[in-house]
């Protein structure tokens, strides 16, 4: 199994599939990457040999991936919440971001039910 840039790869697989196990490379970008380091995006990633696991490992320095895009994501979020903006204010609450309806839907962002009980009727 190949190990690039702290993430195990699927050695069964694809070089193009197998590179979108890293986040923030998706298929365009693993592409580019394999085309980069001069390596067939059909074989297998069994099938490469340390020269071409090294050319790989190079070409995926040069973009910000796995921690340093994960932290770049959350500086953003924690940004949008500090400065009280709608989306972030959204983020805050626990609630879609992007003007989806609230009602029926968006039981991901909004979680597991809460049933809130009636009033109870006084009897005479």
């Amino acid at each position: 199994m190949a190990r690039i840039s702290g993430v195990d790869i699927p050695k069964q697989k694809r070089g193009v599939i197998s590179l979108t196990y890293i986040y923030g490379v998706g298929r365009s970008r693993a592409k580019d990457i394999l085309v980069t380091a001069d390596v067939d995006e059909n074989k297998k990633v069994n099938e490469w040999n340390d020269d071409e696991i090294g050319r790989i490992r190079d070409a995926v320095a040069t973009f910000k991936i796995e921690g340093e895009l994960r932290s770049e994501t959350q500086l953003n979020i924690k940004r949008l919440m500090d400065i009280g903006s709608f989306r972030g204010i959204r983020h805050r609450v626990g609630l879609p971001l992007r003007g989806q309806r609230t009602k029926n839907n968006s039981r991901t962002r909004k979680g597991k039910r809460k049933t809130v009980a009636n009033k109870k009727k006084v009897t005479k």
